[in-house]
């Protein structure tokens, strides 16, 4: 079967090609978790034997196209009625001056869509572009956990994830989110969740996710969760030397292991011990080659000190052997600098997003040696946000992905304000960390 972005496959045996994961670099992937603080500077702990799990699984892929039909389904299960329209490269439901219910949902694969139901547009204006009211507002206290579980379902059975892991824990305001972990071939995911937002009225009043379903491709091999552990500690590399500084020289191509990217110096702080208190394996959002994949992983369960929650941290389980670098013309990501190069601004696409009264903070993934700034363009029915990096000048640099965090403030509330990038398409909302789905048997 195929297997997306690869190199050459290895001769013989039917062995799966290499997999292209941005990131991989010299025989390791460095660990992202997705939407998560950055894992460098830490050491995750199990106090007990970890789980083996199974000895291959297979990588999912976006493919094809959403069709009219798939959108007009979904925009049933959201009320909305009416035909969608295609502009340009998504379709379009609903109303279009951004003041009453709208679906958005990108043509392309995977399908990322958002909806709002309601835009902050009544005559209680506090200023030019943004009013008061906010019909999903509400007051009081937010409904229910079970009916909002039961607002949600239809929306959820629509893009075929009736059956996902479901929390609805998270308040935000008299508004209560439910967010969907989808199973795909027989796997928990992490990092591709639906989201649904139902206001005091028992209502849907926003949603975001993606409508394909993910194609299986080539089957690799995969490691053991204390084998995978291991590997996500040792890619991390020395604790980063005290005070300010960069990358101190670059991978070389042909090693068996990364160079460190930092100088360890006398005094340097001493790794932080994260407790691990659960493991299962399944499959995590990663780039490949430049394209979005789910890959397996393990999903490891973790504890800071002293904290109350844990939150998930993902690593690929696949034997590294069958690993490669992504061609460096492919990677929309960091490339490894030059002494003497140029710091060439760009564009970073935005990945999600959470608001707290007037503070939105965004999600992206970056490099370790580049400047990232955040800005806002607030209108009625929107907010388009513009994440840019700045390379470091004259830094030697590898190339680490990583996710990274701004916060913009707003002059208004976001309310039912959808947000965009700066290429015009819409940002699902994030999911914050939550603790891991049930163990499947393997």
């Amino acid at each position: 079967s195929g297997g997306g972005p690869a190199s050459a496959a290895p001769a013989g045996n039917g062995a799966p090609p290499p997999l292209a994961l941005d990131g991989y670099s010299a025989g390791a992937p460095h660990a992202v978790a997705p939407g998560e603080p950055d894992p460098n500077g830490v050491t995750y702990t199990a106090d007990g034997p970890l789980p083996d799990g199974p000895r291959s699984a297979a990588v999912h892929w976006p493919k094809g196209e959403v069709g009219a039909a798939d959108v007009a389904r979904l925009a049933r299960a959201l009320g909305l009625t009416g035909t969608p329209v295609a502009e340009g490269k998504a379709w379009r439901i609903g109303d279009r001056d951004g003041q009453g219910p709208a679906l958005q949902v990108n043509r392309q694969a995977p399908g990322t869509w958002t909806f709002h139901r309601y835009a902050p547009g009544t005559d209680d204006c506090r200023s030019v572009t943004v009013c008061a009211g906010d019909p999903a507002a509400g007051a009081g206290d937010p409904v229910g956990e079970e009916a909002a579980r039961q607002a949600a379902a239809p929306v959820l059975k629509a893009v075929g994830q009736g059956s996902a892991e479901v929390d609805a824990g998270r308040v935000v305001g008299a508004r209560r989110v439910v967010n969907a972990d989808p199973v795909v071939g027989g796997l928990p995911t992490y990092g591709r969740p639906t989201g649904v937002t139902v206001g005091a009225r028992d209502e849907v009043v926003a949603a975001s996710g993606q409508l394909t379903a993910p194609v299986r491709g080539a089957e690799y091999p995969v490691l053991g969760a204390e084998r995978t552990l291991a590997l996500m500690n040792a890619a991390q590399g020395p604790a980063p030397r005290a005070g300010a500084g960069g990358c101190a020289s670059p991978v070389p191509l042909g090693a068996e292991r990364p160079a460190a990217p930092c100088e360890e110096a006398p005094g340097a702080p001493a790794r932080e011990r994260i407790a691990v208190e659960d493991a299962v394996f399944g499959l995590a959002s990663h780039s490949v080659g430049a394209r979005p994949a789910l890959v397996p992983s393990w999903l490891f369960e973790v504890r800071a000190p002293g904290a109350r929650d844990t939150y998930t941290v993902t690593y690929p389980a696949i034997d590294p052997a069958y690993l490669s670098p992504a061609r460096q013309d492919d990677r929309p990501g960091p490339r490894p600098s030059e002494p003497g190069d140029a710091p060439r601004a760009r564009d970073v696409r935005v990945e999600g997003y959470t608001a707290e009264g007037r503070e939105l903070t965004v999600r992206f993934t970056g490099g370790v040696c580049a400047d990232y700034t955040a800005e806002a363009v607030e209108r009625s029915g929107r907010v388009t946000v513009t994440v840019t990096e700045k390379p470091w000048r004259d830094k030697v640099c590898i190339l680490i992905a990583k996710v990274h965090h701004r916060t913009v403030q707003l002059d208004e509330p976001l309310g039912d304000r959808r947000v965009v990038g700066s290429d015009g398409e819409g940002v699902p909302l994030e999911k914050p960390g939550a603790r891991l789905p049930e163990r499947p048997a393997v």
